[in-house]
């Protein structure tokens, strides 16, 4: 006989560790399913929104166990491929289960206690019950309530289905949805007003224009575009089509809609913008290009994972998109992971224009309902469903129950990898982990591979295909060095630019040619200096000093966002001498703009791209030729597509190379020969001028031959001889505290039981060049584990020796930050 299950095991939206156990009462064990929704309360209080892992019938002995609150789903919200997903992460990454709960489910549909709900103005009060009218008029009393006041006025009934159903009703939102301002993007459009249902009226309308020329132009303009037939049927143009089809103003198609002939309504047109009116046929491949994917196709009969390496411009793209059909005609999802938000406005407007209305974009910089929106189209998996999901690394835990096919683009880029908060995963790495649970293929391409993922290819593990030709016979760009020592002994340089690249940058204007500057470095300039003392500002906060910002006038905290007012004087001798040091992306775009008054600049990083839009406006302005030179940081670098980029410009190529990290090499490899990828186009070769101390510099040699093989093969030298992956894994432990001597105490101990676990190595404690953080002083502990198959048994190991170490009353309060896989 089976035992009917009375108790569930639940994963909390909390950064804590493992299951808890619920009883189910009695009327509720039809309801119960696993990947369903619970409403439970933790602790005397709380009260949260919980996911089912697993029915059993074992109570637990250590603590007496709650009753469920109830059910939220009829059907399961999580899916098993999620729900495993998630534990093989918690156990992989060394991070609580709770913590990818949070970072998977919008915030929408995991409402909490603390939650604040706001009421809706305006809104229809018929047909509500007597608990959901005092909750609105309490509402309207306090402005906002939190889900455990709301419990209150209920008399402890079941807030969060009440809550569900205000929301349903259009009664209330919660907080995150007022405060990020969501509204559904709409389109002002043009049809025919109602009176004007037939060919006559549409004849006499026109005759009553003709004492109004330009009003009779709009009109006739709209009949030619829609058609007679059409127009009465309905159909309707876009406004802003008419205007400038037309090319008149608005006022004067104010006055044919002020005299009834035409109308103006709304329509939501959805998240994604400039959808194309005419799917198109996929563009044909060339023999590259046909002899890749056919490749491609082959080895994944044999694997699962391929890495596509194809040089830049050499129309990589179109092979996903090849790849993506044969996906969707056999009814799957797809998954097209990016590393960077703006490349999402370029590739978009190419996936829609041979897929139409079945993709869809998800990203961070959506609010929690538009996340919702997307989140429940892929869950549904039906006709009206997106079929393929454009998105950037919080994507790999969206609800797929079909996927066939992901496609991780750029894939050696380190944005895949989640630093803070908690957890951090690689979004790349999870991928394969994804489509194994799947049964699904993965495609991995990328101009400059991960030295991991190259080695994963050359030992077996992955299927490698090579594309080494450029689409359209592209010209791979001519690279100049410029020495920044000799043009400063020669006094020739301009600023911060050398001669050549002056050179370059103004044939490129006089031809009418687009310019790319790459600094990685935002900013006006990295820190101010007193001229007479050498005193510099620092942070309050963070042993670092405060970058200069001239367009806000502020001195900012790149670490925890402290921020003062520019100083005029020296904080020390009182010297009114200060001046910038270095130099950043604001800096260069102020003095480009100076030297180059005729050009049009514009500038791509962090500080210019804060809005939703931010990327794609820029972008679009340059590919539409409104901006002659932009500036960025390594967004720049990340696989954008411009036909008239000409001349590019890698300004301090050092301050990659000597960059205190074991992939220094690798990474300065990767931007300058991405970067350098945006120059050139069809029957003309473009230029990239590379300013550097080093000339000799045996990486800038590898970028100028484009000799990846070569600088693969160095790199992995030095990488066995220290013992660093591909040959290892890492494991970095930030351990931090207030007290610098409790930190440091705490470090070796820990340090000290970490060498008592076999199988890995320990180094550390070391002292980061940045010491203290957000008023924490920091100390790093570096392990390095052999591969092989006990090292799951070691990692565990070294989580139960950190949870040990924990639990001492003399360490409680130092925290210990588990990176596995470190970027």
């Amino acid at each position: 006989m089976v035992e009917t299950p009375i108790y569930i095991d639940v994963i909390m939206p909390l950064p804590v560790r493992g299951f808890f156990t619920y009883e189910i009462p009695s009327h509720l064990a039809s309801a119960i399913e696993i990947g369903k929704r619970a409403l439970v309360q933790f602790g005397s209080k709380k009260i949260y929104t919980a996911v089912i892992i697993k029915t059993h019938s074992s109570k637990p002995e250590n603590y007496e166990t709650k009753a469920i609150i109830d059910v939220l789903d009829e059907t399961p919200s999580l899916n098993k491929f999620q729900l495993r997903l998630w534990e093989w992460c918690a156990d992989y990454y060394l991070s609580p289960i709770g913590d990818f709960y949070k970072a998977a489910v919008p915030s929408g549909l995991r409402l909490e206690s603390e939650t604040q709900i706001l009421p809706l103005e305006n809104v229809d009060l018929t047909n509500i019950s007597e608990v959901e009218q005092a909750i609105l008029v309490e509402l309207r009393k306090n402005e906002h309530l939190t889900i455990s006041e709301v419990s209150k006025i209920a008399s402890n009934k079941n807030p969060l289905k009440i809550i569900s159903h205000l929301i349903e009703k259009k009664l209330i939102v919660v907080q995150e949805e007022i405060r990020k301002k969501y509204k559904p993007k709409t389109q002002k459009y043009i049809q025919l007003a109602k009176r004007i249902n037939s060919e006559d009226k549409i004849i006499k309308s026109s005759e009553i224009l003709n004492r109004s020329p330009k009003q009779k132009q709009i009109f006739e303009k709209f009949i030619e575009l829609i058609q007679i037939d059409k127009a009465l049927e309905g159909n309707y143009i876009s406004k802003q089509k008419l205007l400038d089809e037309s090319e008149l103003s608005y006022a004067i198609l104010k006055g044919i809609l002020e005299k009834n002939i035409l109308s103006e309504f709304e329509l939501e047109i959805g998240r994604i913008q400039n959808t194309p009116n005419t799917i198109l046929a996929k563009k044909a491949l060339n023999i590259n290009q046909t002899k890749a994917l056919s490749e491609i196709k082959s080895q994944f009969e044999k694997t699962e994972t391929v890495l596509l390496h194809g040089v830049t411009s050499s129309g990589k793209t179109e092979i996903y998109i090849h790849l993506i059909e044969d996906a969707i005609k056999k009814g799957q999802q797809v998954l097209y992971l990016l590393p960077e938000i703006a490349l999402t406005s370029q590739i978009i407007h190419r996936l829609k224009a041979v897929f139409g209305e079945k993709v869809g974009v998800y990203h961070s910089k959506f609010s929690d309902a538009e996340r919702v929106e997307i989140w429940n189209s892929i869950s549904s998996n039906d006709s009206s469903s997106y079929q393929i999901i454009l998105g950037v690394r919080s994507s790999i835990f969206l609800p797929f129950s079909n996927l066939g096919l992901i496609i991780v683009d750029e894939e050696h880029e380190n944005t895949y990898k989640q630093f803070d908060p908690s957890p951090r995963y690689n979004a790349r790495d999870l991928s394969v982990v994804l489509a194994s649970l799947h049964k699904a293929k993965v495609l991995l391409g990328t101009a400059t591979p991960s030295i991991e993922s190259y080695y994963n290819a050359k030992t077996g593990r992955y299927g490698l295909v090579e594309l080494m030709q450029r689409h359209q016979d592209i010209k791979m760009p001519e690279i100049i060095v410029a020495d920044v020592k000799k043009a400063y002994k020669k006094k020739q340089m301009q600023s911060h630019f050398t001669p050549e690249l002056m050179q370059q940058i103004q044939e490129a204007l006089n031809n009418k040619e687009q310019i790319i500057l790459f600094q990685n470095r935002r900013g006006f300039s990295p820190y101010l200096e007193c001229g007479n003392c050498g005193w510099v500002p620092t942070c309050k906060w963070c042993d670092v000093s405060l970058t200069y910002h001239k367009a806000i006038n502020k001195l900012v905290c790149h670490y925890c966002g402290y921020s003062i007012n520019s100083v005029s004087s020296c904080g020390k001798c009182n010297h009114d001498h200060m001046g910038t040091k270095g130099f950043g992306t604001e800096k260069v775009e102020d003095e480009i703009s100076i030297i180059f008054p005729e050009a049009k600049v514009a500038r791509l990083d962090l500080d210019s791209t804060r809005g939703k839009h931010g990327h794609e406006i820029i972008i679009n302005d340059f590919q539409n030729q409104h901006i002659d030179i932009l500036i960025g940081t390594q967004m720049v670098s990340k696989g954008l597509d411009f036909d008239h980029v000409n001349v590019v410009g890698i300004l301090n190529a050092d301050n990659m190379l000597k960059f205190p990290d074991f992939r220094a090499y690798e990474r300065s490899y990767q931007l300058m020969a991405q970067v350098s990828g945006r120059a050139g186009r069809k029957n003309k070769q473009g230029k990239v001028i590379i300013q550097t101390y080093d000339t000799e510099n045996v990486i800038i040699n590898q970028v100028i031959h484009n000799n990846y093989a070569q600088m693969f093969e160095y790199q992995l030298v030095e990488r066995k001889n220290f013992f660093y992956p591909p040959y290892s894994r890492l494991i970095k432990l930030t351990v931090k505290h207030r007290d610098k001597n409790k930190l440091n105490k705490g470090a070796f101990t820990l340090t000290q039981a970490l060498q008592k676990v076999g199988g890995c190595k320990i180094l550390g404690p070391t002292t980061p060049s940045i010491i203290r953080i957000q008023n924490q002083y920091v100390k790093n502990i570096l392990i390095k584990l052999h591969k092989g198959p006990e090292i799951t048994s070691i990692k565990r190991t070294i989580q139960s020796t950190i949870n040990i170490f924990g639990e001492q009353p003399e360490f409680k309060s130092i925290q210990v930050v588990i990176d596995v896989d470190p970027q």
